[in-house]
């Protein structure tokens, strides 16, 4: 099932007996553990009908004797596994899931990656429970999802805004989420959030970021480049350079998509859509670094992004104890200038 879709069922006491909640993005198990947890039990029935396991603790006999039980005062018993991909014993849990108890809620959280779906367990679990996998949000999507995450609290923010906060903390969502609910805390009902105010109260600079970085090069603009390399140097936690230099790959790999897709002469919303873009000024922005960087410049760029991967990893010899600054300063230097 889809998040939205499986969210609203448990909301709706809509229960299932048993629940496989697995994949790499923590956030969207939290969040389903949590509202089944609210949901299935009044506050009252807790004490005798929630039994909560961890998987690094718990040996699978311990789960079925604890799902076997019958609630105590209560329409239903709630039974959570948490961290189930550090129980050794998970896949025996197939006996249980092949003939479950219709009194208990069995909810198996299986974090940071998928349960292998050829094992029995995954099976016996699909026929008869619900199985969400949550899957890792692609960098592109994440400001929408904040942009979402805002509008379901009565916020909004300025698309400038929401792919500062993006660049500047990745793609956890549990980390986004717990960084904007710190933003609301000080903003009134209704706020549109700008990039003034994510520099004001997150602390990453509007004009000092990476977005602005790969911005500043694919556009030639070597003053705005060097003032942010010099801000950089100043403040190395603002901009460590393996995050730079995925910042940077995944910029120049979209600018090599638009570069495909104009040369087969595909048409604006379906180059827009290919490149997981909502908005035109996103795209004037990579066709600017399209006409810096076409030809074989891109391919160049590309080169010279994995020689200085390597080379901040110590595979010269010669750059022992070379500052990431510099390396950064060197970097940027040839991109802008590749003739």
């Amino acid at each position: 099932m889809e998040f939205a879709p499986l969210l609203k069922a448990i909301k709706n006491k809509e229960f299932a007996p048993l629940y496989l909640l697995h994949g790499e993005e923590a956030y969207f198990i939290d969040q389903l553990e949590a509202a089944i947890g609210a949901n299935a039990l009044q506050e009252h029935e807790r004490a005798f009908n929630e039994t909560i396991l961890y998987g690094k603790d718990a040996e699978y006999l311990h789960v079925i004797d604890a799902a076997r039980r019958f609630p105590m005062m209560a329409e239903r018993q709630l039974v959570l596994l948490r961290e189930a991909q550090d129980m050794r014993s998970l896949k025996d849990l197939v006996a249980y899931a092949e003939k479950p108890s219709p009194t208990t809620i069995l909810v198996i959280s299986h974090k940071h990656k998928k349960l292998n779906g050829n094992l029995a367990l995954a099976k016996a679990l699909k026929k008869n429970g619900v199985v969400f996998e949550a899957k890792a949000l692609y960098e592109n999507k994440v400001p929408g999802w904040i942009e979402a995450y805002l509008k379901e609290r009565k916020y909004s923010i300025e698309p400038a805004a929401a792919n500062l906060l993006a660049e500047f903390l990745g793609t956890s969502l549990g980390k986004i989420s717990n960084e904007l609910d710190k933003l609301l805390i000080n903003l009134a009902p209704g706020t549109k959030v700008s990039t003034q105010i994510v520099e004001d109260q997150v602390g990453v600079s509007k004009d000092y970021n990476v977005f602005e970085l790969q911005k500043a090069i694919g556009h030639h603009d070597i003053v705005k480049a060097t003032r942010i390399l010099n801000y950089f140097r100043g403040n190395p936690k603002a901009a460590p350079l393996p995050m730079v230099l995925g910042s940077l790959y995944n910029y120049f790999s979209k600018v090599f998509c638009l570069l495909e897709l104009q040369q087969k002469k595909t048409a604006k919303a379906d180059i827009m859509a290919a490149m997981g873009l909502r908005f035109d000024f996103f795209l004037t922005d990579y066709q600017q670094s399209a006409r810096n960087f076409g030809g074989s410049r891109i391919l160049r760029v590309f080169a010279l992004l994995k020689e200085y991967d390597l080379k901040s990893k110590g595979v010269d010899s010669n750059l022992a104890g070379k500052q990431e600054s510099e390396l950064l300063k060197e970097l940027v230097w040839k991109m802008m200038h590749l003739g």
